[in-house]
């Protein structure tokens, strides 16, 4: 398919930096609804860290209350000094030392009231913390989903903005793939990580600042884990970037593929190339397995190296912790809020690590959507732009140079004058320009040199819409959307009457057909018109440039494709469209257009010919060997045998 790229990896990894600094600009509007994010995530953070230190509390009262009830036999009035005092004397000091650390009253036993308010601190806490991220969740989703709806409407402007270069050098699949399955995979990807980094960072600082608080020298071993994660997280990400690039690289490729033998799938089953393209699909779709593979492969390390540095930190931490209970230095509380501050510690790191590594994905499929919005646009509109005040349909070609590559020239030096009402057809053979001839009449190209004039109006300082709209167009593929008949036949013209579309129904012999159905202009097509024949399909688009009522018509190869009689009844449809209509009408039968007003003969992108059709045939020229080729007998050469 033209303009598919090959299946190989990128290049180079993709600007993960740059890219990330774009997408956070699509969230600009919504900056102050993700001021209140930040805010919330913060005070969700905060709840949550505290908890930890008050349920180490928690612990710290109930072993008080134990290390109490142990010492019931000492005389009433007898103080926790005492107590160490006597145990040291009885040689167990390294037990003195452990209860030195505590903050227990001989003789007193578990105080049930101050545990109860604790625990009811901590419920209350854990509760305010699921609102509060619960809401930023909320604020988050519907910023990153109006985020979205702008870039879509951002990509549906920018498409309108292209030029038909674009789509010709661009695989539609991929294209397609790229306004679907990349922005989608992106927002999900927003939506999954956005949050849960914001919220991972601040438990990271949160949880650093209470470990500090507790034991500086726990919470320095607990750091060492950091880099030892950060260089884990980087070489990973390297490696899965790459994969991630290519897995959405290669889904378009695959959706191209698709799309092109759905297109022709009839096409496919006749020429017998069904394997040929289920070969083509399978090659396609193992190297998209193989890089879903491996992007899904290399990013799932990152999960067991975090839980294996976790654990291990998890380790060292609970042996220096208990020796330091054991000296006395730390309570057992505030140790297990500790090990409590090191699993939330190591998690978030995990989630980082991992919420980085899902970012690839959803960053490898941004830079494609970038990629469409920063493709070249068509050049804008000319400020301020003319119209045409009194149509009359005098076109105007003045030496007119067109080439779709530089070192390929096409039109060259082209000059001609169809007059008002005048129809113009324009023949000659595969090749010599005359479909790109009505491609600069409508501006789907912009000439490079000359002028085209409508009624002394040059198009180029026309807005394109405005000139456009003066156009009817009935082409050799007769393009139907999905949605009624009705809609269709006025697609031209949105606010047509009733009236309006059942008068052109009529005329181009389209109403006896609609009529028949079940529905009749209420039934519903499918996209490509099935259920229709190709010759209704093609009387229709005639139906549709007959309600729009342009100034000038196009018909470009409108009855190559259908039967004889049908042709007949399109002919005689084009006729009524036709009058008073200046019209262009590109043929390859040149019975059709006998009996034009002006014949454009054309060959190499220049016009080596013009006149009536029995002026052309007089002159025994090109013209003359063309129509020749079509209506005289074929010349059968015999070889003598020996």
């Amino acid at each position: 398919m033209r303009g598919m790229a090959a299946g190989g990896p990128p290049q180079k990894p993709v600007a993960f930096g740059k890219s990330l600094k774009r997408i956070l600009g699509l969230m600009a509007p919504d900056r102050i609804r993700m001021t209140w994010v930040v805010i919330l995530a913060a005070v969700s953070v905060v709840l949550s860290v505290l908890a930890p230190k008050l349920l180490g509390h928690a612990t710290d009262v109930i072993f008080n209350g134990v290390a109490g009830t142990m010492f019931k036999g000492f005389p009433a009035g007898t103080t926790k000094a005492e107590v160490l005092a006597a145990l040291r004397a009885k040689g167990q000091g390294q037990v003195a030392d452990m209860l030195g650390g505590m903050n227990f009253v001989p003789g007193q036993g578990l105080d049930f009231n101050a545990l109860g308010w604790i625990l009811i601190g901590v419920l209350a806490l854990y509760l305010v913390a699921f609102f509060f991220n619960w809401s930023q969740g909320y604020i988050t989703a519907g910023v990153v989903q109006r985020a979205m709806y702008r870039l879509r409407q951002r990509i549906e402007e920018k498409l309108d903005r292209l030029p038909m270069s674009h789509f010709q050098e661009q695989s539609r699949g991929d294209v397609l793939s790229k306004v679907t399955n990349d922005i989608d995979n992106f927002s999900q990807t927003l939506t999954q990580t956005l949050t849960q980094v914001l919220t991972s960072v601040l438990t990271v600082v949160g949880v650093l600042a209470f470990m500090f608080s507790i034991s500086w020298i726990l919470a320095i071993i607990a750091l060492v884990t950091v880099p030892i994660v950060a260089l884990i997280t980087v070489a990973i990400a390297k490696r899965s970037r790459v994969q991630f690039t290519t897995q959405w690289k290669t889904t378009g490729q695959l959706n191209g593929h698709v799309e092109e033998m759905f297109t022709g799938h009839e096409i496919v089953k006749a020429f017998g190339q069904q394997e040929a393209a289920i070969e083509k699909f399978a090659v396609s779709n193992d190297r998209l397995y193989a890089s879903s593979a491996k992007a899904q492969f290399i990013s799932g390390i990152i999960m067991p190296s975090m839980n294996f540095i976790s654990n291990l930190n998890y380790v060292i931490v609970a042996v220096i912790g208990g020796i330091q209970v054991a000296s006395g230095t730390l309570t057992i509380g505030s140790v297990q809020a500790f090990i409590q501050y090191s699993r939330q510690f190591s998690q978030p790191m995990a989630q980082i690590g991992s919420m980085f590594n899902l970012l690839q994905s959803g960053v490898a499929s941004a830079e494609r959507v970038f990629e469409l919005l920063d493709a070249k646009e068509q050049d804008p509109d000319h400020v301020p732009a003319q119209t045409i005040t009194n149509p009359k349909g005098r076109v105007v070609f003045e030496n007119v140079n067109f080439s779709y590559s530089p070192d390929e020239p096409l039109i060259q030096d082209l000059s001609l004058v169809a007059e008002p009402g005048q129809t113009v057809a324009i023949v000659g053979p595969t090749g010599a320009g005359k479909t790109t001839l009505v491609n600069l009449l409508m501006r789907f190209y912009d000439i490079d040199s000359g002028r085209i004039t409508i009624d002394g109006v040059d198009t180029a300082k026309m807005a394109r819409d405005d000139l456009r709209r003066r156009f009817g167009m009935v082409l050799q593929d007769a393009w139907l959307f999905g949605g009624t008949i009705r809609d269709n036949l006025a697609y031209g013209k949105l606010d047509a009457t009733e009236e309006e579309i059942t008068a052109a129904a009529e005329a181009t012999h389209v109403d006896h057909f609609v009529r028949a159905l079940p529905d009749g202009y209420n039934t519903v097509l499918t996209d490509d018109g099935a259920g229709l024949s190709t010759g209704q399909r093609q009387l229709m688009t005639i139906a549709r440039a007959w309600v729009a009522d342009p100034g000038i018509l196009i018909l470009d190869e409108a009855t190559s494709s259908v039967d004889t009689r049908t042709e007949v009844l399109i002919r005689q449809a084009m006729n009524r469209l036709r009058e008073s209509r200046t019209s262009f009408v590109i043929a390859h039968r040149l019975s059709t257009i006998r009996d034009a007003d002006l014949i454009l003969v054309m060959d190499h992108g220049r016009i080596v010919e013009q006149g009536t059709h029995e002026d052309l045939l007089s002159d025994n020229g090109f013209y003359y060997d063309l129509y020749m080729s079509q209506f005289a007998d074929p010349v059968v050469e015999e070889t003598s045998t020996p």
